[in-house]
């Protein structure tokens, strides 16, 4: 049996191979994720503390990647930048026109009884304090990086309200727990187990194609491309999470799990990396601050107004994210 061993390492050893290990790696995380929601966490804490972690896990792990390199910042910057749009515009754009329901659960599906008025309005605030959390993490990068660049301090700062507003989801898991008089189911901790080993699977997957691609003699593939490669690889997790809760109708998951992965890009992974290396902000940045902070703006509105994402939107958000690719790809 452990003759084998040599010819499965062979087959690892390419990168489509690797795309596959991450693809499974994430799929095994999420589908932990989702046993969790009835452990303790659950609606958009679940979406904004729990899978934010797992679908930018590998946005964690690809800066750890690029900071043993060093001088590696603006290819960090460029893949957390292009993380965020395309959660924002592509994820969300193409779920509101495939699954345009209200996004507070209200829908009924899968036999379950229409969630209270009560719980609706809870939800839309949750929602609607999710984004502005990240109007204010993203005013606040773009604030820092008016001097083109990002210092230890300035990470220092990203990082600080990051695990503030961490602290605050998890002070209102524990009153919610104290309210309705539960604890934390303890097969979590088998949940945890398997997520850990997918997030090694995910860690092996992304350091072997940040190495691949940075020595890749193609001339459409190279180290330049990196952060944008990354960007777009690294959003795939969260599309398997979106198309999952669109399906169930639960919009409101869906917009908490793509706001929140942001909040792990924008502070988490520049203002760690910042800590330890400086960051030049690269040349799109203003575009892609714009695009995020504009697409925010526009989300807000909608659950604001209508309680919802309607599908008029999602035609919106494709065509930014569109503009976004041409700005930055295309023009460069």
């Amino acid at each position: 049996m452990f003759g084998h061993i040599p010819q499965l390492s062979a087959y690892l050893a390419h990168p489509l191979a690797q795309i596959a290990v991450f693809m499974a790696a994430s799929a095994l995380m999420i589908w932990r994720l989702q046993a969790i929601e009835g452990k303790g966490f659950e609606g958009t804490v679940l979406g904004t503390l729990i899978m934010p972690y797992c679908s930018g896990f590998a946005n964690l792990v690809f800066a750890f990647v690029m900071s043993r390199a060093g001088g590696k910042g603006s290819t960090v910057m460029e893949n957390c930048i292009v993380n965020n749009v395309t959660n924002l515009t592509l994820i969300l754009g193409l779920t509101t026109l495939a699954f345009a329901v209200v996004p507070t659960g209200t829908k009924k599906s899968a036999g379950k009884a229409k969630a209270p008025a009560q719980v609706e309005r809870l939800n839309r605030l949750d929602l609607l304090f999710t984004l502005v959390a990240l109007f204010l993490f993203t005013g606040t990068l773009w604030a820092l990086a008016k001097d083109g660049v990002l210092d230890f301090y300035d990470g220092l700062v990203l990082v600080g309200l990051f695990v503030f507003w961490q602290v605050l989801h998890v002070i209102e898991i524990l009153k919610n727990n104290v309210r309705k008089n539960r604890g934390i189911h303890w097969s979590i901790v088998l949940d945890l187990v398997l997520i850990g080993i997918s997030a090694y699977g995910v860690y092996y997957s992304v350091d072997y194609l940040v190495d691949w691609v940075s020595h890749a003699k193609n001339p459409y593939i190279g180290a330049k491309d990196l952060g944008w490669l990354s960007g777009a690889l690294m959003v795939v997790p969260n599309a398997f999470i979106a198309l999952y809760y669109g399906f169930k109708g639960r919009q409101d998951i869906v917009v908490a799990s793509q706001v929140g992965d942001g909040h792990i890009c924008i502070p988490m992974c520049i203002g760690l990396f910042a800590l330890f290396d400086k960051i030049t902000v690269p040349s799109f940045f203003q575009i892609g601050i714009y695009t995020i902070l504009g697409a925010a703006a526009l989300h807000f509105l909608s659950i604001l107004v209508m309680g919802r994402l309607p599908r008029l939107l999602g035609v919106l958000l494709l065509t930014a994210y569109a503009v976004f690719i041409y700005t930055g790809v295309v023009q460069q």
